[in-house]
């Protein structure tokens, strides 16, 4: 319910969102026939994610409150600032299959870090300005003590009251909780930093549909006239897609009011302004790979962009690097697998289990006679989807649509430092490792087939 209320209130708010939705179903609708994970088209349907700036550890707190309500926990560690920007993140997402399946939405949520702000000066004013804002409601927290107080959940009327009060602090507000020279002290030190500091909500800055092939999806925006950022992020095209591919329409120029003076006040006159933040992505999912294969790609992504960074390469030149580089990254199936590239979900065969088998079966399964297993036919296995985020992927998007590109190369932090201690106590809870979720999903499927054999798993 939350979800689709989402959805809807972005495209009411954003009506190029509903264009791109419009897109993705077609697209999906066209290329579902050959899904080569178990995914199902319904679930796609649903799928998005979304993303909000937070400003302080009691809003995270509290956000983590409210994302836990709707099955979502905080999983992965994301540290923008080796991109240069201003923060870090988690992402809230379902941990489980049958938690995904049914509730195919995360939240990327990053929050800001003071003391990687340049300026003594706009540090202070950020500061000041996340002080003395709420973006909860009074009705908001009182749902949320509730539901403390109920073991984490609430009735059916407290959920009728929940959703929209939930969704007001994902709204968007159009009077500004800053003066306009706040406004633009902030924006001129980093347009991020306005758009996390000086507004009354953390509004959604853009919700993602998921789309089966987004070059196609590109080209379609691009057909119907949509301004579109000019490359995808991520790994290069594929036959076997790996990880997340991104890329979004750019951000809208959209009209705000300030209050002239004390920015505190609810009354007195209002002066008009413009700020761009918002805009529309979409994304496409590959396979999950596991800790060798992550290695491999941070490794071939480290040398593309050895290669083209600073050299002013048209987005063409640097997609045939990119792609060129990773050749070295298997892209056919039985390869990845064998090499332990990617995690991956076993299932009995039916048909070869009703019929004898060239093989011996063992008393275990183990890491020695899986291969065996899996070439006899007993076994079969496919990737097991990426449910999560890339850094540098994200900041490219970020920084994309976030004004003048000059200024923000003067104005980004310039220390890159992970600080996920840090997050964890802002957070208030340890965060979930992806990597965890992935392996305890291949290894519950790997003992669900042992135990259809009458086997033991010795993994």
């Amino acid at each position: 319910m939350f979800a689709h209320a989402m959805s809807a209130m972005y495209r009411a708010e954003v009506p190029l969102y509903g264009d791109l939705v419009r897109i993705v179903s077609s697209v999906n609708a066209e290329k579902s026939p050959g899904l080569v994970n178990t995914d199902s088209i319904q679930r796609l349907s649903l799928e998005r994610h979304g993303a909000i700036r937070l400003g302080t550890a009691q809003e995270l707190r509290t956000m983590r409150r409210l994302f836990q309500l709707l099955g979502m926990h905080a999983v992965g560690y994301y540290d923008l600032s080796v991109a240069g920007l201003p923060m870090h993140a988690t992402c809230f997402r379902p941990i489980d299959t049958d938690g995904l399946e049914a509730n195919p939405f995360r939240v990327f949520t990053t929050l800001l870090r003071p003391d990687l702000i340049n300026s003594d000066s706009s540090k202070e004013v950020a500061e000041t300005l996340l002080r003395s804002r709420n973006i909860f409601s009074t009705t908001l927290l009182q749902i949320l003590d509730q539901a403390d107080q109920q073991g984490g959940h609430l009735n059916v009327d407290q959920v009728q009251a929940f959703i929209p009060e939930a969704l007001s602090t994902f709204s968007w507000q159009p009077i500004a909780a800053a003066n306009q020279s706040q406004y633009a002290q902030l924006r001129d030190e980093h347009a991020i930093l306005a758009d996390i500091a000086c507004f009354k909500s953390a509004h959604i800055n853009h919700l993602t549909p998921r789309v089966l092939d987004i070059d196609i999806a590109k080209q379609a925006m691009e057909f119907a006239g949509i301004p579109t950022k000019a490359s995808i992020e991520g790994p290069p095209k594929r036959k076997w897609p790996i990880l997340l591919r991104q890329t979004s329409f750019l951000a809208l120029e959209e009209q705000i009011q300030f209050r002239v003076g004390d920015h505190n006040s609810d009354a007195g006159p209002l002066t008009s302004g413009s700020h761009k933040a918002r805009f529309g992505e979409i994304e496409e999912r590959g396979a999950a790979v596991t800790p060798k294969g992550r290695r491999l790609y941070d490794q071939l992504l480290e040398q593309a962009g050895s290669r083209y960074s600073n050299s002013g390469l048209s987005v063409t030149d640097r997609d045939a690097i990119l792609a060129e580089v990773f050749v070295d990254f298997p892209d056919d199936w039985p390869t990845m697998w064998t090499k332990g590239l990617v995690y991956c979900l076993y299932e009995n065969n039916s048909k070869s289990m009703s019929h004898s088998v060239d093989v011996t079966l063992p008393s275990h399964i183990n890491r020695a006679n899986l291969q065996t297993l899996v070439s006899s036919g007993l076994l079969t296995c496919r990737p097991i989807t990426y449910e999560d985020f890339l850094p540098f992927s994200a900041a490219g998007i970020f920084q994309s649509n976030l004004g003048n590109g000059e200024q923000d190369k003067r104005s980004k932090c310039t220390t890159a430092r992970s600080d996920k201690a840090g997050f964890e106590h802002a957070l208030g809870t340890a965060l979930i490792n992806a990597d965890d979720l992935y392996l305890q999903t291949e290894m519950e499927s790997l003992r669900r087939c042992a135990e259809k054999l009458g086997i033991k798993c010795d993994l």
